[in-house]
């Protein structure tokens, strides 16, 4: 079952690039007490991730801001290298969180999982966005086709929040 608006974030860890090398970081210091945009890729370096998913919410970040966002956060099933690798290539570190989803528990636990072992890429994140209160979804926008990025999209979720 998937998870739908209303319902908690489940408890998940990420791990994270510092300045000290990788971090884990739990979903409580993430979204507890604060709100945060969250959107899911398929995977880093993907032809729609990194030309369109991910450059519209490192280019309206601040507009996002603006609406009283905390963080934006973007999760993916790969290690914290490449997720680090592609904060660095997409010039987004500064304005995006990259939560490393290695395993794809986070994924699973959403019930966001997305089997693409046809094309050699294993169990993979569904495309997503959604805006977080406090650990609640409250916007939630599932893409039907992993190469699509319109409803999940930082242009789309702007005029939710």
């Amino acid at each position: 079952m998937s998870i739908k608006i209303g319902d908690s974030l489940p408890k998940a860890t990420f791990t994270v690039m510092t300045p000290d090398g990788p971090k884990l970081r739990t979903t409580d210091e993430i979204f507890k007490g604060r709100r945060v945009v969250l959107f899911g890729v398929p995977g880093a370096f993907t032809p729609t991730c990194s030309a369109s998913h991910l450059p519209g919410f490192r280019d309206k970040a601040d507009e996002l801001k603006s609406k009283g966002i905390d963080e934006i956060a973007v999760a993916s099933v790969n290690d914290v290298f490449v997720m680090d690798a592609w904060a660095k290539a997409a010039n987004a570190e500064a304005k995006i969180s990259f939560l490393a989803d290695g395993n794809g528990d986070f994924a699973n636990a959403l019930g966001l999982s997305l089997d693409l072992t046809e094309r050699g890429l294993g169990v993979r994140s569904q495309r997503y966005s959604m805006l977080v209160e406090d650990g609640v979804v409250r916007t939630l926008n599932v893409e039907e086709a992993p190469g699509k990025a319109e409803i999940s999209s930082a242009e789309a979720l702007l005029t939710q929040i």
